[in-house]
């Protein structure tokens, strides 16, 4: 299935229901890195049932509103990353670490206490369920190998960057795990290459392309500037960014709505198509469609409409579901505006 010119999609998480999560305990603390089972409000033998009736709802969101290319929700999830960083071999999940957060404040991690490794398959049986519930194009969302090294204490490794490229083989084995089920595009998420750009410049790309090395399929990978419910000042220009002109990676995904970032910088991606941030979720007003278009149309400057996807700015897990979804509804209106503008329809 080939997606329409200026395709729409989320970069990850979609709004978890009240009846699944403690919504509060959610949002009163930083992401965790560790298992945080105190947020399920559905007992353990339960749980699993419970989240996919969520993950159907969170379909049922994005189709209605008419997204393009869709993910799951990621209804099953603490955090874009505990699920898979606390699940690998070679980490000591019941004594934790500590490593400091991007805002600055110290925050409980996986341990890194032997050999990484890919113990078992992490998130297959979720693309296998979105895949078996949707006709729309699918993405999966895994945390990319740079981000994970720096949200772990190494007490095993001589370096991060080793550590790094046994969570890049780990990952690389998973991700072609989550494509043989089907799903079109598998996403890494690496907020901390934005966060920590010089550590990132020495061994990022290295391992991002470790993590897609043999890969066959359309990927993407996403750098933000944290959550808009945490972070809520943003800077006007990513502090890595054209370095990933060099990876294997197809698609990078991008904030651009929130921060109103000089979307020049996007010159230095030549080769790469970009997952456009068009909603600013630090702002609970919903866009009207025409600011959408707005937001595209000075891509459309940079870019050619073949190399646009548009989305989020983020995952939208910290919003009310009603702002999810109007948010989402004029994302699509804007992108069909733009789309008859140039003719794509």
């Amino acid at each position: 299935m080939e997606p329409r010119i200026l395709p729409t999609t989320v970069v990850g998480s979609h709004v978890q229901p009240d009846w699944l999560v403690d919504r509060e305990n959610l949002k009163s603390r930083l992401p965790p890195r560790v298992r945080a089972r105190e947020i399920w409000k559905i007992p353990e033998a339960a749980l699993e049932e419970a989240q996919d009736t969520a993950t159907l709802a969170a379909i049922h969101d994005f189709e209605h509103a008419g997204v393009d290319i869709i993910t799951d929700g990621e209804m099953r999830r603490e955090s874009y990353s505990n699920r898979v960083a606390t699940a690998l071999g070679g980490i000591d999940i019941d004594t934790p670490g500590t490593a400091i957060d991007r805002t600055g404040h110290p925050n409980p991690v996986p341990r890194i206490a032997g050999k990484i490794h890919r113990a078992r398959p992490i998130e297959v049986r979720d693309a296998e369920f979105l895949v078996a519930n949707t006709g729309r194009m699918t993405k999966i969302t895994v945390p990319g190998p740079f981000t994970m090294t720096q949200q772990a204490q190494n007490d095993h490794y001589d370096s991060d960057e080793a550590a790094a490229m046994d969570y890049a083989a780990a990952m690389n084995e998973e991700i072609k795990a989550l494509f043989a089920t089907g799903v079109d595009v598998v996403q890494l998420d690496e907020p901390y290459m934005q966060a920590r750009p010089e550590i990132a410049k020495s061994y990022a790309v290295k391992a991002i392309d470790r993590a897609l090395d043999g890969v066959e399929g359309t990927t993407a990978v996403h750098l933000c500037f944290g959550y808009a419910h945490i972070v809520h000042e943003k800077g006007s220009a990513y502090s890595f960014l054209p370095e990933l002109e060099n990876s294997a990676v197809d698609q990078v995904s991008i904030e651009a709505a929130q921060p109103g970032l000089d979307l020049g910088i996007l010159e230095r991606l030549p080769s790469k198509t970009v997952i456009l941030g068009v909603l600013n979720l630090g702002d609970p007003e919903v866009e009207t469609a025409e600011t959408v278009a707005a937001r595209i149309r000075r891509a459309l400057e940079i870019l050619p409409p073949e190399r646009i996807v548009v989305a989020p700015d983020c995952g939208m897990k910290y919003l009310d579901r009603d702002t999810a979804l109007g948010k989402l509804r004029a994302m699509v209106a804007g992108a069909d505006i733009v789309r008859r503008e140039i003719g794509g329809e």
